[in-house]
């Protein structure tokens, strides 16, 4: 998921507002363990998917892709 959003000003503010989310970390975990390796998503995808804002899912597969690199 490389398409520039970490130069905007406005993504660390949707980071930290994503994660301060009562069930980001939950998302995150579903969608690592349950979801990811299961299929092709996007975050278009996944916010339909979990009933989540499209924020909060272009967080979770930004964070899931630096998981990856590592």
């Amino acid at each position: 998921m490389d398409e520039g959003y970490e130069e905007n000003p406005l993504w660390h503010i949707l980071v930290d507002t994503a994660k301060a989310l009562p069930l980001y970390y939950a998302h995150l975990a579903y969608t690592r363990d349950s979801l990811f390796p299961e299929e092709e998503l996007d975050a278009q995808k996944l916010s339909l998917k979990l009933d989540i804002p499209l924020g909060e899912a272009l967080v979770i597969l930004w964070e899931l892709s630096r998981q990856r690199e590592d």
